[in-house]
């Protein structure tokens, strides 16, 4: 009788000696290459936080600049302001004699009469300054106010004429920056001058300073009907201008030496052409663009939401488009690794887990070297040499880990292509998401063609 023992082992309950255990396999290396790629993201955040800590520190340079040369301009006028006397009553009841009396007493309140018609003529000249790595865009403004104003009428209050205390009338204007204007600022009425001062009457709140002229009669003024006046006010500021139409008609001109504006605020302007050498601006607003009229009594309201606004500011700067890169570095690492995990598995190439580490710091460093030498240049020759510089690095290395010439290539070929698909999305605004999709999807197209013939072996 034959034993067990005289019958050789099966193949089926034989395991093979000669394959790989899972650690071995293609399964645990990629999944092994997935998880340095997430720890990668940690000294990427610090990077991110790098860029965030200059770009705040930027911003406080550009508010020291602004703060000694004078800040963005807000204003509006020449308003009309004409007191009046108001009777208040008040009803009084007597407990004792079980009547009620009515007490008057007199206040002195106000009315304001904005323009029929306001010509607004500004022209601002920019210029920057720098201060260590940062620069701040700063402006001198010629400003010329003219219109006329129409006869005020309280009629429409019921105030009669002898309340009205036409020999104290004044001319006011509205501004967030008296500490930024230039010389005197003066108004011609009807061929006579006033000039403005600071008050501190009718302040409109803790932001908004008023400017008052001395009192003139305005009987007299308005003896021949409307009154023609004539205003220029000079500033000094940055980034931005904001003036409030309060003209029943207002036409406003803009012109300036800056070729990159941006118009915001409540009205965009007409028309406007710009230019290498500036940009002149047209705005064209009557008051049935806005909600609020021509006459104020009591108080004036707050007009800040009815501005149009120009801006001075700087394009994209090195700090938005080192933030902007630094968003695709999980993008550039994943596939940089994945491109050498294709070649691994093509190849058959043993590559450790410390050499990837390396590829990964290596493409993290393109980051620091970006911000660093962005703040000495621009942003396009600072990406060029960073970009360069990691290209060759990583192009070494992998030559003398993948011992040929091919590979090392091909590598360097892919990541200059990356770097160039990635500063192209940078570069572009209205198209970034389309071309980042388009490219996106032919990078996964390719690396599921590639990937098609590799062996996933479980055990």
């Amino acid at each position: 009788m034959k034993t067990n023992e005289d019958y050789p082992s099966s193949p089926i309950n034989q395991p093979d000696s000669n394959s790989p255990g899972f650690f071995q396999s293609s399964t645990a290396k990629i999944i092994m290459v997935g998880l340095l790629t997430l720890i990668l993201l940690i000294p990427l955040q610090f990077v991110k936080s790098l860029i965030s800590e200059r770009s705040d520190r930027q911003k406080e340079v550009i508010n020291e600049i602004n703060g000694k040369w004078g800040k963005d301009v807000y204003m509006y006028g020449p308003v009309l302001k004409v007191p009046y006397n108001y009777i208040l009553k008040t009803k009084i009841y007597d407990e004792a004699t079980k009547k009620t009396t009515v007490e008057l007493s007199p206040e002195t309140r106000y009315a304001y009469f904005f323009p029929d018609q306001l010509n607004v003529g500004i022209n601002v000249n920019t210029q920057q300054k720098n201060r260590s790595n940062y620069e701040s865009v700063v402006y001198t403004s010629l400003m010329n106010f003219n219109g006329n104003y129409p006869l005020p009428n309280f009629g429409s209050r019921d105030i009669p004429n002898e309340n009205i205390l036409w020999n104290k009338a004044s001319i006011i204007i509205k501004t967030n920056n008296i500490k930024s204007i230039t010389g005197n600022a003066v108004i011609n009425i009807n061929g006579k001058s006033f000039a403005f001062e600071p008050s501190q009457n009718d302040i409109e709140n803790d932001s908004i300073a008023t400017l008052e002229t001395p009192f003139f009669n305005a009987n007299e003024a308005f003896a021949k009907g409307t009154v023609d006046f004539d205003f220029k006010i000079n500033y000094k500021g940055s980034e931005q201008i904001k003036i409030v139409p309060i003209g029943k008609m207002t036409t406003a001109k803009i012109k300036s030496n800056w070729p990159t504006p941006s118009f915001d605020g409540n009205f965009l302007p007409e028309s406007n052409t710009i230019n290498d050498k500036g940009f002149t601006a047209d705005w064209k607003i009557s008051h049935l663009n806005r909600s609020f009229g021509q006459q104020h009594f009591g108080h004036l309201p707050n007009l800040a939401a009815y501005t149009f606004d120009t801006k001075f500011l700087i394009p994209v700067n090195q700090y938005q488009q080192n933030e902007r890169a630094a968003k695709y570095g999980f993008l550039v690492i994943g596939l940089t690794f994945l491109v050498f995990f294709l070649i691994q598995s093509v190849s058959k190439i043993t590559i450790h887990v410390f050499q990837y580490s390396m590829i990964g710091l290596a493409l993290i460093m393109f980051y620091t070297l970006l911000i660093s030498i962005s703040e000495h240049s621009n942003f396009s020759l600072a990406y060029i040499i960073a970009g360069t510089s990691v290209v060759v690095m990583i192009g070494l290395y992998s030559l003398s880990i993948l011992k040929n010439i091919k590979f090392p290539v091909f590598i360097a070929i892919s990541l200059m292509a990356l770097y160039s698909f990635i500063y192209v999305i940078i570069q572009l605004e209205n198209y970034a998401l389309l071309v980042g999709s388009i490219g996106l999807f032919t990078i996964l197209g390719a690396v599921m063609y590639f990937s098609r013939k590799i062996e996933w072996e479980i055990t």
